[in-house]
C-alpha cells in the first residue's frame, strides 16, 4: 500500500538510501531539511525547508500536513523530541526516531553486554530540558545522553518506536571516514595501535539500516529496537582488511593506557542483541560479505587518488 511519508533529514549517507528504498516501493515522499545539503532526487520528492530545532517554524511548516509515517533522522535531544511530540501528535500514524548504539555507552562494564533493549530503562532516564543541547561546544559530550533523553521523552509520551543503530560502516560516501582510516593503515603497512582489551562492538551496513528503517515504517510495534549486522573488535577489523587486500595488517596493543584510542577501540564489550528484531520478523545478514566490498571500495579510491 502506498504511504505518504515525511523524512526529517534524508540527504546524507544512509538517509539517502532510505529515500531511494521508499521511492522504489512507490511511496510518496517529502523531505524536511534546512536546505544546506543538496540531493539528486529531482521531482521524485517534495521538499520543505525548515529548521527542525525551531519549534515555531516546525509548527508553521506542518500546521496543515499529515503523514502515514514520519522518519526523524535529526532528533538529537529532548528539546528536539518535544518539538516532534507537539508537532506530529495526531498528524501521523507512525513516528520513528533514528537512535544509536551510543545510548548504551554508559552501561559498558555493567556485565550486561550484548545489550538488549531493556538494558536501558527509559522510564527512569532523567530528562533535562535546561541543558544547552544546541550549543556546538557540547556537541560531542551531549550526543549519547541527548539521544537517550530524546528516546525517553518519546517513549513516555506514547512508547514511540526508536531504532538503535549500530556503528555504520560505509563506502566513500561515509562522511565519518572511520573505515577509511583503518583501510589506509593497512594499505600503507602502518600498525594499528589499540587498547589492551580491544573489546568487540556491533556494526551495520548502510543499506541494511535503510532497509530496516523502511521495514519498520510498515510495522506496528512500539518501543526501541536494536539494529546490527556483525560483531568485531578493532584488531579483528584490521585483520579482515588485511585479508581482503592481501597485505599484512598489524595491530599492536599499546604499552600503556595513554594511547589515543582509534575509532571502534573499546576497552569493554560494547555490542547489541538483535533478538527483538528477529522476533518481530526481521533478520540481519550476519556474514559480513558487504564489509569486504566496502574495504575494496576504499582501497581503490585511495589508489586512484595516489595515481
Amino acid at each position: 500500500m502506498t504511504k505518504n511519508i515525511l523524512i526529517i533529514g534524508g540527504t546524507r549517507f544512509f538517509g539517502k538510501l532510505l529515500v531511494r528504498r521508499l521511492l522504489a516501493e512507490g511511496h510518496q515522499l517529502t523531505l524536511a531539511t534546512r536546505g544546506r545539503t543538496g540531493d539528486d532526487f529531482g521531482g521524485a520528492v517534495q521538499r520543505i525547508h525548515v529548521d527542525r530545532r525551531d519549534a515555531a517554524a516546525m509548527r508553521d511548516a506542518f500546521a496543515r500536513a499529515s503523514y502515514d509515517v514520519v522518519y526523524d533522522q535529526m532528533c538529537y535531544s529532548p528539546l528536539d523530541a518535544a518539538i516532534s511530540n507537539e508537532v506530529f501528535a495526531g498528524r501521523t500514524a507512525r513516528y520513528i526516531m533514528s537512535s544509536t548504539i551510543e545510548v548504551y555507552r554508559h552501561l559498558c562494564g555493567s556485565g550486561r553486554a550484548p545489550f538488549a533493549e531493556a538494558a536501558l530503562d527509559l522510564d527512569a532516564e532523567r530528562i533535562d530540558m535546561a541543558y544547552p543541547w544546541h550549543d556546538p561546544a557540547y556537541a560531542e559530550e551531549s550526543y549519547a545522553p541527548g539521544k537517550r533523553q530524546a528516546e525517553a521523552l518519546l517513549y513516555r509520551a506514547a512508547a514511540l518506536p526508536s531504532v538503535r543503530i549500530a556503528h555504520v560502516l560505509g563506502g566513500c560516501d561515509d562522511f565519518t571516514g572511520r573505515l577509511r582510516h583503518y583501510v589506509e593503515l593497512a594499505r600503507l603497512g602502518q600498525p594499528l595501535p589499540h587498547s589492551r582489551n580491544a573489546a568487540a562492538s556491533s556494526f551495520l551496513h548502510p543499506q541494511a539500516i535503510a532497509d530496516f528503517l523502511a521495514w519498520t515504517g510498515m510495522q506496528d510495534f512500539l518501543g526501541p529496537v536494536n539494529a546490527a549486522n556483525i560483531t568485531l573488535s578493532a584488531p579483528a577489523l584490521q585483520q579482515r582488511i588485511g585479508q581482503v587486500l592481501g597485505v599484512s595488517a598489524h595491530a599492536r596493543a599499546a604499552a600503556s593506557s595513554a594511547v589515543q584510542p582509534g575509532p571502534f577501540d573499546y576497552a569493554l564489550p560494547y555490542t547489541m542483541d538483535t533478538a527483538r528484531a528477529a522476533a518481530l520478523g526481521h533478520h540481519f545478514e550476519g556474514d559480513g560479505v558487504w564489509l569486504d566490498a566496502l574495504i575494496r571500495e576504499h582501497a581503490a579510491a585511495a589508489q586512484g587518488a595516489a595515481a
